[in-house]
């Protein structure tokens, strides 16, 4: 059996280094529309959203499940296909951090890790953007050609 290296797995792998954001990219951006989608499509469930975020005192309750839904909705969107996706992940870390605060503070770890997931995925992608693979890297492709 081959000894493989720390080494040669950099180097075989480096090639490959632009799909890790396409994995971050796909799996939060899913997670964020599946999360959002029942609120966006359904006004009981905007309701009962509101009705939560009141239950902890956040102010305005209807107005802020609707900016936090569709928020979710569309960034996640937007970094599923890789478009602003810098200015998605800012609206997200800002999205997750107040969710964090004002909601999940004080909640058991387990409770607070999708949460953590999307803010951790979004400060990832606000970071070091989408990669090779997205709309913004075509956009950029498309710009600095002469």
């Amino acid at each position: 059996m081959a000894h493989l290296s720390l080494g040669a797995i950099d180097r075989t792998l480096e090639p490959y280094r632009e799909y890790g954001p396409l994995f971050i990219r796909l799996i939060v951006g899913y997670r964020l529309v599946w999360g959002a989608a029942d609120n966006v499509f359904g006004y009981d469930r905007m309701l009962e959203f509101s009705h939560f975020l009141a239950g902890h005192g956040v102010p305005f309750p209807l107005f802020a499940a609707f900016v936090s839904a569709y928020a979710q909705f569309i960034c996640g969107l937007l970094f599923v296909v890789g478009a602003y996706t810098r200015w998605a992940a800012a609206v997200m870390v800002i999205n997750f951090i107040v969710a964090l605060l004002l909601v999940h503070i004080g909640q058991p770890f387990l409770e607070n890790y999708d949460a953590l997931v999307m803010l951790f995925g979004a400060g990832f992608l606000l970071v070091h953007g989408a990669g090779l693979f997205s709309v913004d890297a075509a956009r950029e492709r498309r710009e600095t050609t002469p």
